[in-house]
């Protein structure tokens, strides 16, 4: 069997923010222990609530951020070394969720497309033109505004030449961070129509960050559930959606509005606000706000287990709980 594409292993991030009182420092658990691997021309969802870490993993991928422990391997090579830098580079881009914070004002969409053709993909100068002139219309933009600024451009026009932009050195992952969010329903159907055909026709694979469920069940292959910076559930895009494990998944698909009031299954609501970040809960960082929480809960960490085809990071599904209690669904 191939080794993965992308292998994210013990990710842990911890950032040092000034507390209350002068001279004392907190620290912010962004992300504690984030494993999973993505093969070749595969997508992956990542879903939680703010707060639960997913930009920060996706900026620890890309080598922004340097983990606190753990590694990330693109082709088996970790992404913070040199050599693993030079291919993150090449094999890794990233678009933003802002697409006009993220394209630089000054530059024309033609300049921003010819950057990593130059500096990445490396494209001798006479074949730059008809590349950039390709992308365009690729993306559906039309080759007679490629000397526009980008503030000359609709949101939807940014996001695709963002896109256009992160694709241009030829990249085999996409790394996407809620490339929905800053758009309308309309623009929104239009760019997810437009990820769908660069997936077929380029073979990418794609990390979606999104707080979009709808998104990830046309994207994405695989899901993984963060809840306050840890994974509570990961597997396949639909089992997870259709038949949620974890007590957090069940709400946070739950909340969902579906338009047919008789296929709104009563899920309960989540109560209270996330935790801050500087001071996680003890055990499962879910437990204070868990209808099904048990001592074991607060005590100690839940360990990965397989409920068919799922990881559920969840005491309810040790031996000695389904023993004693039937498992929710």
């Amino acid at each position: 069997m191939s080794s993965p594409l992308l292998r994210v292993r013990g990710l842990v991030k911890h950032f040092s923010v000034k507390g209350d009182l002068p001279l004392v420092t907190k620290t912010v658990h962004a992300l504690d222990g984030i494993d999973f691997d993505l093969n070749p021309h595969e997508s992956i969802g990542v879903v939680g609530e703010s707060g639960s870490g997913k930009t920060t993993l996706a900026r620890c991928i890309m080598s922004l951020y340097r983990p606190t422990a753990g590694d990330v391997h693109v082709h088996g090579r970790s992404v913070y070394r040199r050599r693993g830098k030079r291919a993150l580079l090449k094999n890794v881009q990233m678009v933003f969720q802002d697409p006009g914070g993220s394209l630089n004002p000054r530059f024309s969409a033609e300049r921003s497309l010819l950057e990593p053709l130059l500096h990445l993909a490396r494209m001798p100068r006479r074949e730059r033109p008809a590349a950039v002139r390709a992308l365009f219309e690729l993306v559906g933009i039309r080759p007679s505004d490629i000397r526009k600024l980008p503030h000359q451009f609709s949101g939807g026009q940014q996001q695709r030449i963002a896109i256009a932009r992160a694709i241009a050195p030829q990249p085999e992952i996409l790394i996407l961070d809620e490339p929905t969010s800053a758009l309308d329903l309309s623009l929104q159907a239009q760019v997810i129509a437009l990820l769908m055909q660069l997936r077929e026709e380029l073979g990418l694979a794609y990390v979606l960050i999104t707080h979009d469920l709808s998104v990830v069940r046309q994207l994405c292959d695989q899901l993984l559930v963060m809840y306050l910076g840890r994974p509570v559930e990961l597997g396949p895009t639909a089992d997870v959606l259709d038949g949620p494990n974890h007590p957090y998944s069940q709400a946070l698909i739950g909340s969902v509005l579906i338009p047919d009031p008789t296929k709104r299954d009563l899920v309960p609501p989540l109560v209270g606000e996330i935790p801050s970040p500087t001071a996680p809960p003890s055990g499962c960082r879910f437990h204070p706000r868990c209808q099904h929480a048990m001592t074991i809960c607060a005590q100690e960490a839940p360990e990965a287990r397989r409920v068919e085809q799922v990881q559920t990071w969840c005491h309810l599904y040790s031996r000695s709980a389904q023993e004693s209690r039937d498992v929710p669904k």
